[in-house]
């Protein structure tokens, strides 16, 4: 059990915390359970999670909240949102508050369940080739996804450091929208915007005039290394 991956439901409601347990723990992981984000934050405190799937309409501190707190103390376990807040501008707050992908409810399990495969699978997957791209003043580690400005490492989430790393990996050739976020979604394009323009807040002097993560106008976007 303990080899298991260890995810934390957190949902103020009973019975989705009940069903997910039970879904969740058939199909291979080992499961904890919160029903507040205070509740949460306590256990996380004592426990490190592979990932949390994170409710967003609760009493007291919203997912949203809670997932902003974890980004900016720098956890970067992977966050996974349910919510039956289910339009765009829903799904583009739950991703600019940090979390790595949003499930609309009701949902399918299935797709619950890939989507928590993936997530994870992405954390493990180690790239090919080079094993380190410089930009500027940056140098970004591929295999441990780690970006430093000089000395100083930069904070990335979890979803960030995989935007970053397919960039790095393909440094210099534009990479499709598709390429970044091949989950498919009716939004999925503008998703991908949101978790570009946030990267370029912690790696470009000015944002809105980017010289390391560009635009290209028709094909995506391409990061130019050194």
């Amino acid at each position: 059990m303990d080899d298991l991956p260890h995810i934390l439901v957190v949902d103020d409601d009973r019975r989705i915390r009940s069903l997910l347990q039970s879904f969740l723990a058939e199909n291979g992981f080992r499961i904890s359970v919160a029903a507040s984000a205070q509740d949460a934050r306590e256990q996380m405190r004592i426990m490190a999670f592979d990932l949390v799937v994170l409710d967003i309409m609760m009493p007291g501190e919203t997912g949203l909240s809670l997932a902003l707190s974890l980004r900016e103390s720098g956890n970067s376990v992977p966050v996974l949102m349910l919510s039956a807040l289910a339009e765009p501008s829903d799904r583009i707050a739950g991703l600019e508050s940090g979390s790595d992908d949003y499930l609309a409810k009701p949902f399918e399990p299935r797709e619950l369940l890939l989507r928590i495969r993936g997530l994870l699978r992405r954390q493990e997957q180690p790239p090919r080739g080079r094993t380190e791209v410089a930009f500027g003043p940056y140098v970004f580690h591929l295999q441990r996804g780690e970006l430093r400005k000089g000395a100083e490492p930069v904070r990335l989430t979890s979803r960030e450091r995989e935007f970053l790393r397919t960039l790095a990996a393909s440094a210099g050739t534009p990479v499709a929208r598709g390429d970044l976020a091949p989950e498919a979604s009716e939004d999925g394009a503008r998703s991908v915007d949101v978790q570009i323009n946030r990267l370029r807040q912690k790696i470009e002097d000015d944002p809105s005039n980017p010289v390391y993560l560009q635009t290209v106008r028709g094909a995506g976007y391409v990061l130019h290394a050194d």
